[in-house]
């Protein structure tokens, strides 16, 4: 690692202390019990939600994918199951990542880093990483062992088994990530054929490389020096916020399970080595404790050997542990002082202003994000004037403007329109290569499900006065005489005296 040489008095520039710790190799060690059985659901179901999903089919008719979850950048498309969002609709996406963040704030209040410790890409990776290290190197003392050992045949054997297995789940997740950007049947043909296109493969190697790297060999440091979330999330926390701690006034002081006047804490440093970040919880809150609550099995596992009460590592609110601390203060250890310190504790206020804020704005968002969906319209009208020219002066000194109609249709019907000019006396309308009904008004036929085209030009004929600007409307009815869209613009002319 980096040294930094500060000088010392008479000394000149002589080499000073090392302001970096090298990198010591963390060495989890496997826990039973019930937050490891949660998270091995966690794991599961999150895995199976990001492999299995794109394979999900759903039915939307004839000419659409039937991918249930699909981005279809070529035709700039977004489908979520029955939910289909256009490029103009990109607010949805950025509401749902706004309801993701403040649901993800409303959580860590309550519960702490639950979401760095249970749900999170990079701790689920790691788990998976390290489960398929302990199948094949074995538990922490085999695997420190081993690699304290010389190069043999069994430990290189080992190795490359370990890495070739990484390699396969990490190439299963870059593939995984590129198929929810194409039909994934297509993209399991093409992939290992060498006929996909070359951002397929460069994202599939981008993600393939990256799993392999973080999950694999950075691991914890991810979460200690790579992700930003640990230095926020502590302003988000206050006195009822449940996270993993270390209960001092029941364990302290620490000895032999055997000695006289020491507390439940026996030093054995179980909940140090099964953490995967490789700190111990009894220093109290740190940066790079996750949040997972492996200390908490692996503590109780040794109170239980020893008969005594689970509990000295624990989901607990600080308001709880100074509770604990203040009534517990004094008093020898023992029995006595286990009640006292449990008899102090208060039932968590999920309700208190910090998550009662979290939930109104959640609920704000919400409303907002509900009502724009469901007042959608099926339609949209674009209408865009010609720059260039402004405006064309015709041979009988009429003025005319160009303007380009794009008529987008979220339907698979294929409604026709009928379109009028909203626009002073005397303009004229004529919409290229479209039928007139019985009314003389261009019938204009959208697309299913696409966006179609229609070429407009509004004339002034000679004589009529006009300004340099003059506001105008598109606006469609149906047959029924409805409008269904309108839209506004303007009419350029040149100024008075203007040749």
């Amino acid at each position: 690692m980096g040294r930094i040489a500060l000088p010392r008095s008479g000394s000149g520039s002589e080499e000073g202390a090392s302001l970096y710790a090298a990198h010591q190799k963390v060495y989890p060690k496997a826990v039973r019990g019930p937050v490891r059985r949660l998270k091995w659901v966690m794991l599961a179901a999150c895995l199976a939600i990001y492999y299995l999903l794109p394979w999900l089919r759903w039915d939307r008719g004839p000419g659409l994918p039937d991918q249930a979850v699909l981005v279809d950048v070529a035709d700039a498309r977004i489908f979520l199951f029955n939910l289909e969002i256009w490029p103009q609709e990109i607010y949805f996406v950025t509401g749902l990542l706004v309801l993701a963040a403040i649901g993800l704030f409303a959580v860590t209040s309550l519960f702490g880093r639950v979401w760095c410790g249970f749900a999170c890409p990079q701790t689920v990776w790691t788990d998976l990483f390290l489960l398929v290290e302990r199948w094949i190197e074995g538990d922490r003392n085999a695997r420190i062992k081993r690699d304290a050992a010389p190069a043999s045949r069994d430990k290189v054997l080992r190795k490359v088994l370990k890495h070739a297995a990484w390699i396969a789940i990490a190439a299963a997740t870059g593939g995984a990530f590129v198929i929810y950007f194409q039909d994934a049947r297509a993209a399991l043909r093409a992939i290992p054929a060498g006929t996909a296109s070359v951002e397929t493969y460069v994202f599939f190697a981008l993600f393939t490389g990256t799993t392999y790297l973080l999950a694999g060999w950075a691991r914890e440091q991810v979460c200690t020096y790579m992700c930003p979330w640990p230095r926020f999330q502590a302003a988000m926390l206050d006195e009822q916020s449940l996270v993993v701690t270390y209960r001092a006034w029941r364990g302290e002081p620490r000895g032999k399970a055997r000695a006289e006047g020491v507390g439940d804490c026996v030093d054995c440093r179980a909940c140090l080595h099964a953490c995967p970040t490789g700190i111990d919880i009894r220093d109290g809150q740190q940066l790079a404790c996750i949040g997972c609550g492996l200390c908490i099995d692996a503590c109780d596992e040794v109170m239980h050997k020893l008969q005594r009460p689970h509990g000295l590592v624990a989901f607990e609110t600080l308001a709880n542990l100074a509770a604990s601390d203040a009534a517990t203060l004094g008093m020898p250890p023992g029995p006595v002082r286990q009640l006292c310190g449990m008899k102090a504790r208060a039932p968590v206020r999920l309700a208190r202003p910090r998550s009662l804020m979290y939930a109104g704005v959640l609920a704000l968002v919400a409303a907002v994000m509900l009502g724009a969906f469901l007042l959608r319209d099926s339609a949209t009208l674009a209408v865009l004037r010609d720059r260039a020219p402004l405006y064309v002066r015709l041979s009988d000194g009429g003025i005319r403007n160009g303007y380009t109609l794009k008529l987008a249709n979220r339907r698979l019907a294929e409604p026709a329109l009928l379109l009028e000019l909203v626009a002073p006396p005397g303009f004229q309308l004529v919409v290229q290569e479209a039928p007139l009904d019985a009314g003389g008004h261009p019938r204009l036929r959208l697309a299913a499900d696409g966006i179609t085209e229609w070429r407009a030009l509004v004339s002034l004929p000679a004589g009529q006065p006009v300004a340099a600007s003059t506001p105008i409307r598109f606006r469609l009815r149906d047959a029924a005489g409805r409008v269904r869209l309108d839209e506004s613009s303007v009419f350029l002319a040149p100024e008075r005296g203007s040749p």
